[in-house]
């Protein structure tokens, strides 16, 4: 199957997100509810790429070599998912948007004070956020449990998410606490744990094995599967501290918001290990400093360059993606339209501009 074609599934995997969302307002009478529903709704559907859900469509697709029809509605959980995680990350993160518009607990706190609320606007807003975002789970388990395909199937699947769901906080957990630690105490090491256990497990993996198990894929797919996926989805975070850093060709992307925001990604990891006094220096200033004056992040960037830490992140990138093509060109599991849809796929996750 080709990627278009694979695409051409994802308005149907929306239309299933809206039908979920307005069964669920249909069911509640509280005013208050039914806001918080409208939130997630509009914020599920607000932008993204939809990566996740047409992993979830792919995984069954090679497994069965059947159109994905019987996983969009899983396809569709993977988006809750998605969406749980965000919303949790930008408060985390103290982030002011996400997809073009307010981040969701910012967009609560404005709520709290348009209805004239009592109490703090922060506080209402960072509590309601973390609350919405926890009621994506239950859309996720039943998107799941609809799925329609066999109950065994469905069960085997569900146990993939709770192992997903598992790994991703152990990750996130990990990410949290690299932050907290003074630069020269965290290892590259620890940075590719955190990618492993977090962005690659529910970003690639996670979802390709959950739509293959609706599809009966075999222990042995499953495995290559993940192995396959660990690395497109460690590629596909370097990628994103490289666009989050404001170091992609040309600019393009993201700002350099991850600088300011401290968050120990390779490219800082491996910058720090590098720099002379002056440079370790210089990124003491500009990480975790929201008010970092332009020149100083772009001399970071500088830094991140000269260092050849930016280089490096690149060379594994490379190497990761190529390990993952290989396994798949070399696969006797797959089809030949498998291999093709994966290779497409893994383009697009680790050679993108934003």
């Amino acid at each position: 199957m080709e990627f278009d074609r694979l695409s051409k599934w994802l308005p149907r995997v929306e239309s299933e997100i809206r039908a979920e969302y307005a069964a669920a307002r249909e069911r509640e009478t509280s005013v208050p509810v039914r806001s918080a529903l409208e939130v997630l709704e509009e914020f599920t559907l607000r932008g993204g790429k939809r990566l996740r859900a047409l992993l979830v469509l792919g995984g069954y697709h090679l497994a069965t070599g059947d159109d994905p029809g019987p996983a969009v509605t899983a396809a569709a959980a993977i988006e809750h998912f998605q969406s749980w995680m965000l919303i949790h990350d930008d408060i985390i993160d103290h982030a002011e948007e996400r997809r073009g518009g307010p981040s969701t607990h910012r967009l609560l706190a404005s709520k709290h004070g348009d209805e004239q609320l009592q109490g703090s606007s922060a506080d209402y807003g960072v509590g309601m956020g973390i609350t919405v975002g926890d009621l994506q789970e239950p859309f996720v388990v039943d998107a799941l449990l609809r799925s329609r395909v066999p109950g065994a199937r469905k069960l085997r699947a569900l146990d993939e998410y709770v192992r997903m769901t598992r790994e991703t906080a152990y990750g996130q957990l990990l990410d949290i606490r690299n932050g907290a630690l003074p630069i020269d105490r965290v290892l590259e090491a620890d940075v590719m744990e955190v990618h492993r256990r977090k962005t690659a497990e529910y970003t690639v993996s996670g979802p390709l094995r959950i739509g293959a198990l609706l599809g009966g894929a075999s222990p042995r797919l499953l495995a290559e599967l993940g192995e396959v996926g660990a690395d497109l989805g460690i590629a596909f975070q370097l990628r994103d501290d490289i666009l989050g850093a404001g170091l992609a060709s040309g600019n393009i992307g993201k700002s350099a918001n991850d600088l300011v925001e401290g968050k120990r990604t390779l490219l800082v990891v491996r910058a720090w290990a590098r720099a002379d006094p002056v440079g370790r220096a210089l990124l003491q200033e500009v990480l975790g400093n929201a008010n970092a004056r332009d020149a100083r992040i772009g001399a970071a960037r500088e830094l991140i360059r000269s260092t050849g830490s930016l280089a490096y992140s690149e060379a594994k990138i490379g190497e990761l993606s190529e390990r993952a093509f290989a396994r798949v060109r070399t696969s006797r599991l797959l089809r030949p339209g498998g291999k093709q849809l994966l290779r497409d796929v893994g383009d697009r996750l680790v050679h993108r501009a934003m």
